[in-house]
């Protein structure tokens, strides 16, 4: 394969709502135990890894990150194909460096560097 989706978030208005409703509806454990209260789904080692959150900044959304080698170069191609950085690469402060990118229909896609063995 080549680059794999390796995160998911879904974004929302009132995010303790919306990660009590995921935690009842498919019984996954989420902590937001953090100073963002981001709610980090637990997948207990399947699937992939994923965030539900609130945010006053940002529309409903649902979006997954790719790990790439080069998160520049993928957001360079991502214009030539008629793409449009969201979020240049930056530094998530106690968290990974992500970057973002809407594609030409205005789906936002995240990108995060591969995870070291």
């Amino acid at each position: 394969m080549g680059a794999p989706v390796v995160h998911f978030e879904v974004v929302g208005k009132d995010g303790k709502k919306l990660q009590d409703f995921y935690a009842k509806l498919f019984g996954w454990k989420i902590d937001a135990n953090n100073s963002m209260n981001y709610g980090m789904v637990d997948n207990a080692g399947q699937g992939i890894n994923g965030g539900v959150y609130g945010s006053d900044t940002e529309q409903p959304a649902t979006r997954f990150y790719v790990a790439v080698p080069d998160m520049q170069a993928t957001l360079d191609k991502a214009v030539s194909l008629g793409g449009k950085v969201l979020m240049p690469p930056t530094h998530v402060p106690d968290g990974p460096q992500i970057a973002m990118f809407a594609d030409p229909e205005g789906n936002t896609i995240g990108l995060v560097p591969p995870m070291q063995p």
